[in-house]
């Protein structure tokens, strides 16, 4: 054989085993490229809906070995600054080399795009979320009722538009549309012009931003209608929205958001800068689609991943808020504060409150679903403030009795053991509610020689409709006090307050108190505390109307041994 043909001969071997490699058994390999043909080294590979990854080479290679040559595999790709890749075709072991190419996504964002609403729209051929997103019509699976929409529907973010006790705040109203008198102001020659203390001998239905600032819409649409405000946050009304405006925190938003912008000395968003002023956006251009989310594999669509999408910084700018200097919400900078904000042995704000372990699948199956594992798929419940399950498993009470003397002395602690933040947490106007109770034998109350009781605005009036000031006890509360009117407790935030007392329970903090009572005269007796969430203070929700129940977080009762 001549070096001509032996040479001709090794030429058309390395021809070959270019176009058409052969994978190794149990393996497959390819290569990623973007649009122009180049390598994209350091792609992550998978194979999609599993825990099973490598990473391209420098030449944009890869490798995906351990694979069962029994079962067809599905590939995908995904590098920074691109759309996810692959994911389209089955493939299996030992077949061709792969070849998956990854388009670029904007990195500008469109103030002009027009947000997709949440909901289906029959004579609309969309990307609305209900369309792949909800129980599929002929699903009989049960578990289908947790798939995202369904879930978001019912959490309060899907209505934060919608929420009647927000809208009377904002409006001054009650529940029925009844209206306080607009703010009066008094005069000072050195400070101007001041408001002054509601006048209460008419009909007041209690404070309302509207009737302080009358012509200016305020920043409140900034997050409770993020997707209506974001091009003009100080200038939205969010009582008068209209299309998808209307949806409150909605799919289409929460998944267009790129980054947080935080103070990097702080770690918190700027004072001035709630909702939407700290978040990026990548709103794609017209014709385009664009969605960020916490898979790498979600593919072949303009689908990208985001690792922002599972930090608590994500929720950051919505939990966080100061006015006029005054620190108002800080859900997030307490849990950063906090031992559960350590990346190794910490919690997120998406651990506690987009629990995983629902469901195998986040999409229909008619619409292309794959199962996956339950505990990479976050439930959109979202439970908060209002979720009992959550609160019920928010702290710990523990109750001791003894008897002393002609007394009997009570000593109740409260552990925050479970919660990342302080207990309640973000809006003021939150209360938890400790009520301690003796009784003797005949159900009679033991009377109180010695402890605290619970304050004025835990509601004067009938314990029996839960009107408690004055009662063994103790309420956990951030207090705010107006500068101008003095009127505490306030919510009316919006205007200058101060921080008259903050009790709340931090994370991993505990209150003991202590309460004496006389002996019962039966000689038999027991003493019961319980600890309630409370979502305003009594007298501004009788002003508004609203008839919230409080919800029970813990109770628990001992039994006196009386000599």
């Amino acid at each position: 054989m001549t070096l001509r043909l032996l040479v001709i001969m090794a030429g058309l071997v390395l021809l070959i085993q270019g176009c058409s490699r052969i994978a190794p058994a149990n393996s497959i390999s390819g290569i990623v490229l973007d649009e122009e043909e180049n390598p994209v080294p350091g792609a992550v590979i998978r194979v999609k809906g599993t825990d099973r990854t490598t990473t391209a080479d420098s030449q944009g290679e890869f490798t995906l070995d351990g694979i069962s040559p029994d079962t067809p595999v599905m590939i995908t790709a995904w590098s920074s600054g691109y759309f996810n890749g692959g994911g389209d075709v089955a493939v299996r072991t030992g077949e061709r080399e792969l070849e998956i190419t990854l388009i670029k996504h904007s990195e500008a964002d469109n103030p002009d795009y027009e947000w997709v609403s949440a909901f289906l729209e029959p004579a609309v051929k969309g990307s609305q979320c209900e369309n792949c997103h909800s129980r599929a019509v002929d699903s009989n699976d049960p578990k289908d009722v947790n798939l995202p929409f369904h879930e978001w529907i019912q959490d309060a973010h899907s209505r934060s538009t919608q929420n009647e006790r927000f809208i009377s705040m904002y409006l001054g109203q009650d529940v029925k549309g009844n209206q306080s008198q607009p703010t009066r102001y008094g005069y000072n020659r050195d400070y101007g012009r001041f408001p002054l203390r509601p006048d209460t001998s008419h009909a007041y239905f209690g404070p309302g931003y509207k009737l302080d600032f009358q012509d200016t819409s305020g920043n409140c649409a900034a997050c409770h209608a993020p997707a209506a405000s974001v091009n003009l946050p100080y200038e939205t009304d969010p009582t008068r929205l209209t299309g998808t405006g209307t949806e409150g925190v909605t799919c289409d938003f929460c998944h267009k958001i790129w980054d947080v912008h935080l103070d990097p000395g702080s770690g918190l968003p700027m004072a001035n800068m709630p909702g939407v002023l700290s978040y990026e956006f990548r709103r794609p251009p017209e014709g385009h689609q664009f969605f960020a989310g916490p898979y790498d594999d979600v593919a072949p669509f303009e689908d990208t991943y985001s690792p922002i999408q599972r930090e608590s910084q994500f929720c950051a700018p919505c939990h966080f808020g100061v006015f006029w200097d005054t620190q108002i919400y800080n859900s997030f900078g307490e849990w950063l504060a906090s031992p559960y904000s350590d990346a190794e042995t910490g919690k997120t704000c998406q651990d506690c409150h987009m629990p995983p372990g629902k469901v195998d699948h986040f999409a229909c199956y008619s619409e292309g679903a794959i199962q996956r594992d339950p505990m990479t798929i976050f439930s959109h419940r979202m439970p908060g403030a209002s979720d009992p399950t959550l609160l019920q498993n928010a702290v710990k009470l523990d109750v001791t009795a003894r008897i002393e003397a002609e007394h009997v002395v009570v000593e109740v602690t409260v552990t925050n053991d479970q919660t990342g933040h302080h207990v309640p947490t973000d809006s003021p106007l939150r209360e938890m509610i400790l009520l301690v109770e003796g009784r003797d034998g005949s159900g009679n109350h033991l009377i109180l020689v010695e402890g605290g009781t619970i304050p004025y605005w835990g509601g004067v009036g009938d314990p029996m409709q839960g009107y408690y000031a004055g009662l063994p006890g103790k309420i956990f509360s951030k207090v705010l006090n107006e500068l101008w009117t003095e009127v505490t407790p306030t919510g009316a935030y919006w205007n200058p307050t101060q921080i008259v007392s903050d009790n709340r329970l931090a994370a991993l903090t505990l209150d003991v108190s202590r309460y004496t009572f006389d002996l019962p005269s039966d000689g038999r007796g027991s003493v019961q505390a319980s600890l309630f969430l409370r979502r305003a203070f009594k007298e501004l929700m009788v002003q508004k109307g609203w008839d919230v129940d409080d919800i029970l977080m813990e109770r628990e009762e001992v039994y006196l041994a009386v000599p």
